[in-house]
């Protein structure tokens, strides 16, 4: 499976009591590891035990952040850039609440933008289905991954795609075989919204979700998967539409669950997985992810109790 990430990072993540902004915090722990949202996917892919490849940037007079990929097993293509790597800031409370300050990427005058498209085009003659996930750094047009998955489907291939609203809206004429925004994001892309939370609400929430998966679908994506967090998600494909309520676990740290959901829900799909069924497992590798402290990390012993506690899907 190859992992399409250009805007690869470090996250720093600290824990401490409560962050105060404008006063000096101090921390309990700090940890740095890879980041950048198909990071997280290699991990759960890797946890699963499917073969991936990543591919994104890499600071070229820096070998760290290639080094802790390497530490834990990812097959990465760095593609180089000059300068520092970028870094995401991650700050979790004691009380629950999370804020993440992620970093703009390096400047198109770094690096090489047009090279990339044809980086991923070569280590795509040898994947079985492609997965694009996380921002696009300065430099890299908004329908790049609409590309990728037209060359994708060139080749025979499935291409799945997580990106931001701008980005999925450049995506979606090119036909991707699966999306999945959180309801926020999705919502940003139809309507304009502007904020986003890391755990949404309201009553109308299921609507939401289902209205933005039927809107999805209609405007190209295969199957339109919009996610809310520990309240389930909604998917909508030719045949129909479902909403499918979330496992009750208890949460560590919710970072990176849509990562894990996408690893889990492609790792189903090129199982050759039903829709619904694949978006269960997905959302129970999501369930699994969300129990480990350090965010997109994931025990696989425990998707199959997540996968037992899942409604089924219900037409909608």
């Amino acid at each position: 499976m190859l992992v399409v990430t250009p805007n690869t990072c470090t996250d720093v993540t600290t824990w401490l009591a409560a962050l105060a902004p404008g006063t000096v915090s101090r921390s309990r722990r700090t940890a740095s590891t890879a980041g950048g949202k198909g990071v997280n996917v290699c991990r759960t892919l890797r946890a699963l035990g499917r073969e991936h490849r990543l591919i994104g940037l890499s600071p070229a007079d820096d070998p760290r952040f290639a080094q802790l990929l390497a530490a834990e097993g990812c097959d990465f293509v760095p593609v180089p850039h000059r300068g520092p790597g970028r870094v995401a800031l991650i700050f979790l409370e004691d009380g629950g609440r999370v804020t993440v300050v992620n970093g703009r990427g390096p400047e198109p005058e770094d690096w090489d933008p047009e090279s990339f498209l044809p980086r991923v085009r070569a280590e795509l003659a040898s994947a079985p289905g492609v997965a694009c996930s996380g921002s696009l750094p300065p430099g890299l047009p908004l329908d790049t991954y609409g590309r990728v998955v037209e060359a994708a489907h060139e080749r025979g291939l499935e291409a799945y795609v997580d990106g931001a609203p701008a980005v999925l809206a450049a995506t979606l004429p090119s036909g991707p075989d699966l999306v999945s925004p959180n309801v926020g994001e999705a919502e940003a892309l139809l309507h304009g919204r502007a904020d986003e939370h890391v755990e949404e609400s309201g009553d109308d929430l299921v609507d939401r979700c289902l209205d933005a998966s039927r809107v999805l679908h209609e405007r190209g994506a295969r199957r339109a998967v919009v996610t809310a967090g520990s309240h389930g998600a909604a998917l909508t494909t030719a045949a129909g539409t479902w909403w499918i309520g979330a496992a009750r676990v208890p949460v560590a740290n919710p970072i990176g669950a849509g990562d894990s959901f996408l690893g889990g829900v492609s790792d189903a799909l090129l199982r050759g997985a039903g829709d619904v069924e694949a978006v269960r497992y997905g959302m129970a590798v999501a369930a699994a992810a969300v129990q480990h402290e350090t965010g997109g990390m994931l025990d696989a012993a425990l998707v199959a109790p997540a996968l037992a506690g899942l409604p089924a899907g219900v037409p909608a």
